[in-house]
């Protein structure tokens, strides 16, 4: 049994997502700003979440959930879910974005899980708060040092795939790591960089 870890965000997905929410409130450059500032490490992870989602406050919990059923996959995501399972890969994604979006996704693309954080909501709004796997810098290589222990599996054995600075954490943990149209930031921790918007371009390497 091997191990593949991606992203969600600009990775499995082609956007981010607090960005479509963001869009619902005239708010999508404030908050892109942020999320672009946090992706390139020059703003704290938890920090930028937590003040990202109390922008999206007020807004109607139903059209989150439509958004989330509704996100564009990337190129290529598709196939290269199966294609990894077929060489023996337990497909994981992890995100710092929200289970309304990563949930839909994980049915669609037939992931075998997927971890991400939970945005509250009460009496079918979003209060602005929020909770769950992925809330800071070092989540992701947390994470990803307890499936390896769970499941028995290296970081010889781990592929992992990323595009901005929160994915750094678990490109520590695997010993192939994938930049895939990344930021600067995490190219220098990659050993394979594409940047082609084409997520079957990983089988090139593999």
């Amino acid at each position: 049994m091997k191990l593949a870890v991606f992203d969600f965000d600009s990775t499995l997905m082609d956007g981010e997502t607090i960005d479509f929410f963001a869009r619902e409130l005239g708010l999508e450059k404030e908050v892109a700003q942020i999320t672009d500032l946090a992706m390139n490490g020059k703003l704290d992870f938890f920090e930028s979440l937590i003040t990202r989602v109390e922008l999206l406050k007020g807004l109607d919990y139903s059209k989150v959930v439509e958004i989330g059923k509704n996100l564009p996959l990337m190129p290529g995501a598709l196939e290269i879910v199966p294609a990894l399972q077929a060489k023996g890969y337990k497909v994981i994604c992890f995100s710092g974005g929200f289970r309304v979006g990563t949930s839909p996704a994980k049915e669609v693309l037939g992931l075998d899980a997927d971890f991400s954080n939970v945005l509250h909501h009460k009496d079918g709004k979003l209060t602005g708060l929020v909770g769950g796997d992925m809330m800071f810098d070092y989540s992701k290589g947390d994470m990803i040092q307890r499936l390896q222990n769970i499941l028995g599996i290296s970081r010889e054995d781990t592929l992992v795939v990323g595009d901005g600075a929160n994915d750094r954490s678990m490109f520590a943990q695997a010993d192939t790591r994938i930049a895939f149209c990344a930021k600067e930031i995490l190219k220098k921790e990659a050993n394979i960089i594409i940047d082609t918007k084409d997520l079957r371009e990983i089988l090139k390497h593999i």
